[in-house]
């Protein structure tokens, strides 16, 4: 089947606490992808310490192949214990997808799966265990894609409580609104933070408990090619091209800079349209050309998407009005989002070649050098969880 997926989360602390008592952990092996939510009791650095002991622990053994009763077994005997309750608690949920299309969804105590498909909810049925004292909940299914997957930790079905909602907010309610926004998003990033969001309005903006909302969406293979800057040797314009251009047919290309749009141009005989729209004066107008998702300025657009991807993988600053800037009609903001919602892998084809340009000592630092671009770019993308590949020329 060869599936591959988005995969987001966003959480708020509870009101006056500097961490939050959950924690998610993303992680790859070779033939799936796992995603574990953990809620430590209470809130504070308690709570974020057993949430963080918790789905570290979990990430370690299943990445090693233990069994859930390992697991779990580590687990309860590994948590300190509280000496107020006299338990170490801390609640999960673990959810792996292989690439063949296998699914596997844990839960102990945190509010039930999300399961979207084809716009309707999926129930997931009830299978039981006990391990340790401890009722678990397992299930093994096959997704799809277009499948969308939902974790939270209790801090949602709390959202409201005794303020604008008598009992907080319902999970057959929570699903309902999730089911809606599903319609209307094109990524986890977005689905996870619209429903987190309304949590926080529940909660008037002062959140009673800690809350997270963590998304597992099921989509295609998504590539994306991004060439900046020329090659050092003139006579590698073409070979820098014909593997720029090279890939299947759902790759998505970026032209970043002037001289190395002028160069595909020229390479594959396609005419360059020049903009003269300035959307934003700060962002330098865009160009077209036929098989080029985006073409745009270099350096200034560049610097522009590396602080967008720096405040995305500050997931703190991820909000509703972070996505109305991604919907901007500039270059920079359309280069960004296609790299946060866009995008699965990120190949880079960068020229080394000096633009005396650049050099003007009147430009800011961090606009001197491509290379040291092109390398916040790569660590920002490869924080978002995404392969990154450079090649330079």
């Amino acid at each position: 089947m060869g599936i591959t997926v988005d995969v987001a989360y966003k959480s708020f602390n509870k009101f006056g606490e500097v961490l939050c008592g959950d924690k998610v952990e993303i992680l790859q092996t070779a033939d799936s992808n796992i995603m574990i939510l953990a809620d430590g009791m209470g809130s504070g650095v308690k709570a974020n310490i057993l949430a963080t002991l918790t789905s570290k622990i979990l990430g370690t053994m299943f990445l090693n192949g233990a069994t859930l009763e390992e697991c779990v077994e580590t687990i309860v005997d590994t948590l300190p214990i509280c000496q107020v309750r006299k338990v170490a608690y801390s609640t999960f949920s673990i959810l792996q997808v292989f690439h063949s299309g296998e699914a596997y969804l844990v839960e102990f105590d945190n509010p039930g799966c999300i399961y979207i498909r084809d716009g309707s909810l999926v129930p997931i049925p009830e299978n039981t265990r006990v391990i340790k004292d401890k009722k678990i909940n397992e299930f093994r299914f096959h997704v799809k894609k277009g499948d969308a997957l939902i974790l939270m930790s209790d801090g949602t079905i709390h959202a409201g409580v005794g303020q604008l909602l008598n009992f907080g907010w319902l999970w057959e309610d929570i699903a309902a609104y999730a089911l809606r926004q599903y319609g209307k998003t094109i990524s986890a990033a977005r689905l996870a933070t619209a429903v987190c969001e309304a949590c926080d309005e529940l909660y008037m903006y002062r959140p009673g408990d800690d809350t997270t909302v963590a998304c597992m969406r099921i989509i295609d293979a998504k590539p994306v090619h991004l060439m900046t800057g020329p090659a050092q040797n003139k006579d590698d314009d073409k070979k820098m091209v014909d593997e720029f251009m090279s890939g299947e047919d759902n790759t998505k290309r970026i032209v970043c800079g002037g001289t190395s749009a002028t160069i595909v141009s020229r390479v594959l005989g396609r005419p360059l349209d020049v903009s003269l729209d300035y959307v934003d004066p700060e962002i330098p107008p865009m160009a077209y050309m036929e098989g080029i998702e985006l073409v745009t300025e270099g350096v200034l657009t560049l610097n522009r998407v590396i602080k967008l991807l720096r405040r995305y993988v500050d997931k703190e600053v991820v909000t509703e009005e972070f996505f109305l800037e991604l919907d901007k009609k500039n270059g920079a903001s359309m280069v960004a989002k296609m790299i946060i919602e866009d995008c699965t892998e990120l190949h880079l084809y960068v020229g080394r070649a000096i633009n005396s340009a650049y050099q003007n000592p009147g430009l800011p630092f961090d606009l001197g050098i491509r290379q040291n671009l092109v390398e916040q770019l790569r660590r920002a993308v490869e924080e978002m969880g995404k392969p990154v590949t450079v090649t330079y020329y």
